[in-house]
């Protein structure tokens, strides 16, 4: 491979806390011929990664001393955060584009790209949770403000969960104590996709997490991104000690 397919930052860094980064890069592997076929400006949209969620999860990584987990690949190359037999695994159309470079793609190719991409970044991350006793997971992503022909996306931050919401509820209850914040619960998404990332690594290991959506529109430059980990990270960890204290 020209480039791995995942990034590992700060991977001696000492606390629990593990980020990880499903969504933090657009780029279209050689391997996969370095381009979908989509103008620029349609691969610098949502439907192509999380803009803004890599520089979070790396600020996140400092602030909370934790290792993070970022992918190296488009989601629409595949999608780390969803299960291998997911029908959105590997996405022809997404928020009314057309992907050209999947059009033709069968199943000897998504096994390939599955291969490639999607296993070693879930390796990878498997691997860091693996070097902690009890790991805390925080995956972050971001949400674009408004989906094409949708009403504006009101919430600043969402939170989203599934069955286990030992971390999520004491997460949420300090951001809504913030009065000048619209905290998203299970918003803009629901929270669980059947072998999604929070799933194959935190339900069935039973560790603590909480999955993190940011409007893109906070984290569009470095400055925002900073803010944004710096308002985080105190929740986080207060959560986090209530959780464990009992």
């Amino acid at each position: 491979m020209t480039e791995p397919a995942f990034h590992v930052h700060a991977a001696d860094a000492p606390s629990d806390w593990v980020i990880c980064c499903d969504h933090a890069n657009n780029r279209v592997p050689a391997e996969v011929g370095g381009t979908l076929h989509l103008p620029e400006a349609e691969m610098a949209r949502h439907i192509a990664w999380d803009p803004g969620a890599a520089g979070v999860t790396r600020e996140l990584s400092r602030l909370l001393a934790g290792p993070a987990v970022l992918s190296n690949f488009s989601r629409l190359v595949i999608d780390p955060n969803r299960g291998e037999a997911d029908p959105t695994l590997l996405m022809k159309l997404y928020d009314g584009t057309i992907i050209p470079g999947n059009r033709h793609a069968d199943a000897s190719e998504k096994a390939r790209r599955l291969d490639l991409f999607h296993r070693p970044y879930h390796a990878a991350l498997a691997g860091v949770l693996d070097t902690r006793a009890a790991p805390v997971i925080c995956s972050v992503h971001s949400f674009t403000p408004q989906l094409r022909g949708r009403a504006p996306r009101p919430w600043q931050v969402g939170i989203l969960f599934n069955r286990d919401r030992r971390l999520t509820d004491p997460i949420i209850a300090r951001l809504e104590s913030e009065r000048d914040l619209c905290v998203g619960v299970n918003e803009p998404y629901d929270g669980y996709y059947p072998g999604d990332t929070m799933d194959r690594h935190a339900l069935t290991r039973g560790a603590l997490h909480v999955l993190i959506e940011l409007r893109q529109d906070l984290i569009s430059d470095e400055a925002g991104q900073r803010h944004w980990a710096a308002r985080l990270a105190p929740h986080l960890t207060a959560a986090l000690k209530d959780v464990r204290n009992g």
